[in-house]
């Protein structure tokens, strides 16, 4: 298992569109990759589990990967949620 704190730091905030496209993100991975934030504990491949969190920027996530790329999952996810340009579909 593989977890990194990261910062939200997306310019547009996490609305509908940033969302889908980190869902998206987290769908190319095998691991299983969560999103910690508060007390909650969602699962990142879900939009619907996703957009329940209602992110914004500055908030501190713990993302959480579990499986055989698990640390490619962990580094996407959290390069995607602190602004970072990611490659969808590789």
């Amino acid at each position: 298992m593989t977890r990194k704190t990261v910062e939200v730091s997306m310019q547009e905030g996490l609305d509908t569109r940033p969302i889908a496209m980190l869902v998206q993100i987290a769908s190319q991975y095998e691991s299983t990759v969560y999103i910690e934030y508060d007390d909650k504990h969602v699962n990142a491949k879900s939009i619907m589990g996703m957009m329940t969190l209602a992110l914004k920027n500055g908030d501190r996530v713990d993302v959480v990967t579990d499986g055989s790329d698990e640390a490619k999952a962990a580094d996407g996810l959290s390069n995607y949620l602190e602004g970072l340009e990611v490659a969808v579909g590789q």
